[in-house]
């Protein structure tokens, strides 16, 4: 197969786990070239994630390098299998690769929790308000760019309805609800389809008051995707020049961190719609 120019986000994971367990294992380049009878250039494409590598290959290096548990190698199974195209690939070309991303680690996450400070959860946009937010870029998009991202945001939400429906939870702090994107009217239809939409079975949505005071990770928009298993969990953090993905450990366990203190410290879900409702009627 040829090499990839532009490996996606999963791609690149897959491939740094497989070097996570040929590390472990203690085994070389050489040694897993061997066991598939390639070139060692072509381990060093397959762990960067430029080269792609079948399931049957994924069992027989994870075999060799002794991994022993079923439900991770599993996972690691299931994303070398390219037998579906995701609903994303209509987008390919058309929209920045870091998007795609995105919603390709939405949708194959088994739980989405995000935290916000300045936008509204984008998995819980209406048209009108995902328009406002980016059509404020800097440099100014076109029209036609502004649509196609609108129309991804849209399609983006479909990990939430049936029959996908995944588990939802968003920490929404009180600065984001008062922001007013579009003016009175579009934040109020969208404070009102943020307590229609918490409403359902799957989603639930906390607020965090500004009388709680300051809080860890402030600034940040924060998405933490838990993978089918934990040590494919993965945190999206939003930047100025795209998203930034992160999966070490340590900075999994720090996000983990933030989440427990905004559990600890947001509105129950019943009260955070009460207080949302209150400030779509003070527009």
């Amino acid at each position: 197969m040829p090499t990839r120019p532009t490996p996606t986000e999963r791609q690149k994971r897959l491939g740094a786990e497989l070097r996570k367990l040929r590390l472990a294992a203690g085994a070389s380049t050489d040694y897993a070239a061997g066991l598939l009878g390639i070139d060692r250039t072509r381990i060093s494409n397959m762990e960067s994630g430029t080269r792609a590598i079948g399931p049957d290959r994924v069992r027989t290096l994870a075999s060799n390098y002794a991994c022993s548990e079923a439900g991770y190698v599993d996972a690691l199974v299931t994303m070398a299998d390219k037998s579906e195209r995701g609903w994303w690939e209509q987008y390919r070309g058309t929209l920045p690769q870091g998007l795609l991303d995105i919603a390709e680690l939405e949708w194959n996450a088994t739980r989405l929790l995000t935290a916000q400070t300045v936008h509204l959860p984008g998995l819980l946009h209406t048209e009108d308000y995902a328009r406002t937010v980016f059509s404020a870029g800097l440099p100014p998009m076109s029209r036609l760019e502004v649509e196609l991202r609108v129309n991804h945001r849209l399609e983006r939400q479909r990990v939430l309805e049936a029959p996908f429906a995944r588990p939802y939870i968003g920490f929404v702090h009180e600065a984001a609800l008062r922001m007013q994107f579009g003016g009175r009217k579009v934040t109020q239809a969208q404070l009102d389809h943020l307590c229609a939409t918490s409403e359902r079975e799957n989603i639930i949505l906390r607020v965090i008051p500004v009388a709680g005071g300051a809080f860890p990770g402030a600034g940040h928009a924060l998405l933490y995707a838990e993978g089918s298993v934990p040590q494919l969990d993965t945190v999206q953090l939003d930047s100025a020049h795209g998203p930034e993905f992160t999966h070490a450990e340590a900075q999994l366990a720090k996000y983990r961190a933030h989440l427990d203190w905004m559990d600890e410290a947001a509105l129950t879900p019943e009260k955070s719609r009460d207080f949302i409702h209150a400030i779509a009627r003070q527009l």
